[in-house]
């Protein structure tokens, strides 16, 4: 978008990355590079890092709280206390998978499973990615479910299509517009994203 400022990006995996290209268009800003670290330990080695870049151009981290803390400020404070001015760093209550569920209409719709069945209020699920999979398992469409839903006796906690089904929906159907209602981590990520656009000088 001409005029608008170039947004870098670090983030946990593939999923993530599908997220936070959306974000950063639905904010109205220019793609830049978006790097997948595939898990938090690499990418809380090179945080600091990150942290300078964003001193002069907007940069957006992303990681999952999983169950790290109980909530999102403890876990900000502890990686970085001292965020510099154009750093959009933010948590996914507890996983990203609860954005994504937090467009109940379009997830039901993608899925293929009743509406009623997509928790209210996704950030109080316990194990979000766990929710998808059982979603997944009850679809109406078998391909969905070979896709999504792990194998018996596999050892794997998702299916072999899981992430490149989920990142489907978020190019195809997600809408963070509506989301936001329903997640109040996904709310704050886009003002953030919104503010750091907003504030950096053209």
């Amino acid at each position: 978008m001409s005029g608008s400022p170039v947004v870098s990006a670090v983030v946990e995996g593939i999923v993530d990355e599908s997220v936070v290209r959306k974000l950063i268009v639905e904010s109205r800003g220019n793609l830049g590079p978006i790097h997948v670290k595939n898990g938090k330990p690499s990418l809380r080695r090179q945080i600091q890092g990150y942290n300078n870049a964003a001193r002069l151009s907007p940069w957006m981290v992303l990681i999952d709280l999983d169950h790290d803390a109980e909530c999102a400020p403890p876990l900000c404070e502890e990686w970085l206390p001292d965020p510099a001015p154009y750093l959009c760093f933010r948590v996914a209550v507890r996983e990203v998978e609860s954005w994504l569920l937090a467009d109940a209409k379009s997830l039901a719709s993608f899925l293929k499973v009743a509406q009623s069945r997509i928790p209210a209020d996704p950030e109080q699920t316990a194990d979000p990615k766990r929710e998808m999979v059982n979603l997944a398992r009850r679809s109406r469409s078998q391909a969905i479910r070979q896709d999504m839903v792990p194998r018996e006796r596999s050892g794997r906690s998702v299916g072999p299509a899981y992430a490149s089904r989920l990142m489907e929906y978020v190019q195809t159907s997600w809408r963070p517009e509506v989301a936001v209602e329903r997640s109040e981590s996904l709310r704050r990520a886009l003002a953030c994203l919104e503010r750091i656009i907003k504030e950096f000088p053209k």
